[in-house]
């Protein structure tokens, strides 16, 4: 289903589409994405699961070039980590939803550390930036193994792979029971 509602940009009150579709995913039920974007620059993206969801863990180990292709889906709500890299990526309040793959997911953190490497006057901070770039940039390439764990508390978040192993949510800060 497809639904399309004008209204006001909440920016600078311009009228301009929001779109809302609803799309079955494997491994889901149904999920709506609504979309919203204006000349202004104002853009809002959310990816949501219907239906009554708990709070969820995936995580899936990424051992090779195959594995990029890995379905990613991130709610608005969801917190990725790639704990070999350090990386923690929180939502904030402007937080967007995506459905992505593993390897769309390394190129968002790299645009991110990208841009560290530019800005950053700091020499230490841009000299662990460009290091860990360039670890990104080999996991890219499926020459560098890490794990992706993706968090959700409203459980609309998840990683789509037989390989991936659903677990209960774990608030950050405690440390999971060794298995």
């Amino acid at each position: 289903m497809r639904r399309v509602i004008t209204a006001p940009c909440p920016v600078c009150s311009k009228d301009i589409q929001y779109i809302y579709q609803t799309e079955r995913i494997p491994y889901f039920s149904e999920v709506m994405l609504a979309h919203a974007s204006c000349d202004c620059g104002f853009k809002s993206v959310d990816t949501m699961v219907m239906g009554d969801n708990n709070p969820i863990r995936y995580t899936v180990k990424v051992d090779g070039e195959e594995d990029l292709a890995i379905r990613v889906v991130r709610s608005s709500r969801g917190t990725i980590e790639i704990p070999e890299f350090g990386i923690l990526v929180e939502p904030g309040p402007m937080c967007e939803a995506f459905i992505s793959n593993v390897e769309g997911v390394l190129l968002r953190i790299l645009n991110v550390v990208e841009g560290i490497t530019i800005r950053s006057d700091e020499e230490p901070e841009k000299a662990n930036a460009i290091a860990l770039k360039e670890r990104l940039e080999r996991a890219r390439e499926g020459k560098e193994p890490f794990t992706l764990i993706i968090q959700d508390i409203n459980g609309n978040s998840g990683i789509v792979s037989k390989k991936a192993k659903k677990s209960e949510y774990i608030p950050y800060g405690d440390v999971p029971e060794e298995s």
